[in-house]
């Protein structure tokens, strides 16, 4: 593999972030924008449906200070390329391990949220040799084994005025005084750089994911992070996770709805913090 230290003096430096941001050939031949920051050992931070490195905008920081951490703008978004598809959150792996692959990690922890966590699943699951621990936020095993979002909730995501769509996101997302003092921009709704096509192409692979029957098979040490209000992926999606994962270690943040890692920062991220560090 190449080494990290001959692939950072090809990147190009971003000031605004302090992160070095360089292109990754994936398995098709597609190219994904990747970011670095920070160093120390790796952290893979993967991203929810729709979501550019954006989306870890105001944690990044937060993990900077012990690891190297390392995102991407998943196929679609951001300054990554847009094939036409079909996009999988097996796919997605495969796009990951390509990204660790060009810059000479062979051994990273793992932080997935939402559709991130779908494919953190199989990461650890396909390459477990790849994985040192494994923190799986706001998300579920998909399939029929999974626990749905409610039918109120998806009739108000699919309003047909999108203002009142977002709105509704928004609400599943934040509690609304956590809004109210924060304007805004809101990463995790999606990249609003995206193509319609590509919006659609995460979605499909989002709601394809179903690791259940492969869940067994993970063999890093898991902490599954979850919101105890969350409703968009609901809570009861974590237990089964922990319990479907061997010795996997289960925590509710009090309160906080899909976008706990943002809203209850703090407490988050120190939760993760102490779990990556661990003996």
């Amino acid at each position: 593999m190449m080494r990290a230290t001959a692939v950072i003096r090809n990147h190009e430096r971003d000031l605004r972030h302090d992160q070095f941001v360089t292109r990754v050939p994936a398995p098709d031949g597609a190219h994904l924008a990747v970011r670095t920051s920070g160093a120390e050992a790796p952290l893979l931070l993967l991203s929810g449906q729709a979501g550019s490195h954006e989306w870890w905008t105001r944690v990044r920081a937060d993990f900077d200070a012990f690891r190297r951490v390392v995102t991407l703008d998943w196929r679609g978004t951001g300054d990554s390329d847009a094939p036409p598809g079909p996009y999988s959150t097996q796919g997605f792996a495969e796009d990951a391990i390509a990204v660790l692959d060009h810059l000479g990690i062979d051994r990273a922890d793992v932080y997935g949220t939402s559709m991130g966590g779908r494919v953190a699943q199989w990461i650890a699951i396909r390459h477990p040799h790849r994985v040192r621990r494994l923190v799986l936020g706001c998300t579920s095993p998909g399939g029929p084994h999974a626990v749905e979002r409610s039918a109120a909730v998806r009739k108000a995501l699919a309003d047909p005025d999108p203002a009142a769509a977002r709105r509704a996101l928004l609400d599943l997302m934040y509690s609304p005084e956590w809004t109210a003092r924060h304007p805004g921009p809101y990463w995790t709704l999606g990249d609003p750089t995206m193509s319609r096509q590509a919006r659609h192409q995460h979605l499909l692979a989002s709601n394809g994911h179903d690791a259940w029957a492969e869940l067994p098979r993970i063999t890093a040490p898991t902490l599954v992070l979850h919101g105890d209000r969350d409703d968009l992926n609901p809570t009861a999606n974590a237990p089964l996770l922990a319990d479907r994962i061997p010795g996997a270690r289960l925590q509710l943040i009090a309160g906080a709805r899909h976008a706990y890692f943002e809203e209850c920062r703090d407490e988050a991220s120190a939760v993760v913090r102490e779990f990556l560090t661990a003996g």
